[in-house]
């Protein structure tokens, strides 16, 4: 709606932006949130920890919070503050970035025939436990003045909430800590390699126990969700590491999910194309039923769904799970063609390169590899 209005309305919300720059106060009206939990895939809907609360905000306090996001990060990016190796919220920057270093010391573990030993944390509730003075002392510590920081200091004060179910809605409550997000920071993974186990396990823990910087900002890494993996491809019998985190030990795992992919510890794949497949396949079910010859949804349409419940799936993590066996990715190709089938209305007989000129869509393996090169 936003995007359709008239140079005059676009004019007036310019002002009114600037006057609560210039003002350093926020409206009051835009520190209220909706909050709709949702529950997460595959978790008991009876255990209230399974939920994860999705905050519904104003939208002019939306595009306001860009514009003032741009800025910030501009002078993050001019004065150098993030870590090379940091790919969230930054431009031009995204999972993939990890996944591909990630898969790159793995392969190279491999080729030089070593042990690489990968852990996995998971920070507990990590918008809800935010330390809201804490991120107003980082601010100062870079250097930032003015009213760039006194924006974002009103913009965390006095936050209040309803939690909505369905067409219910609760009191408002007061949002003590925490930030109005709804979602989760990224994975955060460390990695060593080398020749000697016990060498990798020293150098691992000591990084584990350099992790201090959570405590001080309020975040808490969780022992339970935490977990190891070790690859290699090795013959004979290795033992695994032992690592502890706050007194607790961290399980090894033989396969975990990173940022959206299913690692194990061979690098096949196999779990993530299965896991992958499952998905598909239950959003395949969905547009069985929209597809209906009476009253259902027509080709530009399908086109459409298929293009964002399926293929923006297989699509995610190409560069990385597209290394995976030849014999391994043909399990998705039938996906792909029952997806083109329901879309134009094929029969299960239409050959498969009639149904790709059909739909207009290309095989699998040629939009992953189009997809590499332009990663590249």
């Amino acid at each position: 709606m936003l995007k359709h209005l008239g140079e005059s309305s676009l004019l007036t919300i310019l002002l009114l932006f600037n006057r609560i720059w210039q003002e350093r106060v926020f409206l009051l009206s835009w520190l209220n949130a909706i909050v709709v939990p949702i529950l997460k895939a595959g978790k008991d809907k009876q255990n209230r920890n399974n939920y994860r609360p999705i905050a519904l905000t104003s939208c002019l306090s939306k595009l306001l919070e860009r514009m003032v996001s741009a800025r910030l990060m501009h002078v993050l990016e001019r004065s150098k503050w993030f870590v090379p190796s940091q790919s969230g919220f930054r431009r031009m920057r995204n999972a993939i970035d990890n996944l591909l270093k990630l898969e790159t010391v793995i392969r190279e573990a491999f080729v030089r025939k070593k042990h690489l030993v990968s852990i996995f944390f998971d920070i507990e509730k990590a918008y809800d436990c935010t330390w809201r003075y804490g991120i107003l002392k980082n601010l100062s510590d870079i250097g930032l003045k003015g009213n760039l920081p006194l924006f974002i200091k009103n913009f965390l004060q006095t936050r209040i909430f309803q939690i909505r179910i369905g067409n219910i809605l609760s009191d408002n409550f007061n949002q003590q800590e925490g930030v109005p997000q709804g979602s989760v920071l990224n994975d955060i993974q460390i990695h060593c390699a080398g020749d000697d186990m016990g060498v990798i396990q020293r150098q691992l823990q000591t990084a584990i126990n350099m992790i201090d910087w959570a405590s001080t900002n309020g975040f808490i890494f969780s022992p339970q969700k935490t977990v190891c993996m070790h690859f290699c491809r090795r013959r004979g019998l290795h033992p695994d590491p032992d690592f502890q985190l706050n007194g607790s030990p961290i399980p090894i795992v033989q396969e975990t999910k990173f940022l959206g992919i299913v690692f194990d510890t061979k690098l096949t794949f196999r779990s993530h194309i299965k896991h992958l497949k499952t998905k598909c396949i239950r959003n395949l079910n969905i547009m069985k039923v929209l597809s209906s010859t009476s009253w259902g949804a027509d080709k530009v349409s399908l086109m459409r769904i298929y293009r964002s419940l399926v293929r923006s799936k297989l699509d995610y993590g190409v560069p990385v799970y597209g290394s995976a066996a030849k014999s391994t990715l043909k399990m998705l190709d039938p996906l792909h063609h029952q997806g083109l089938r329901i879309v134009t209305g094929a029969f299960r007989t239409t050959p498969i390169p009639s149904l790709h000129v059909i739909s207009g869509e290309p095989s699998l393996e040629l939009r992953r590899r189009r997809l590499s090169l332009v990663l590249l």
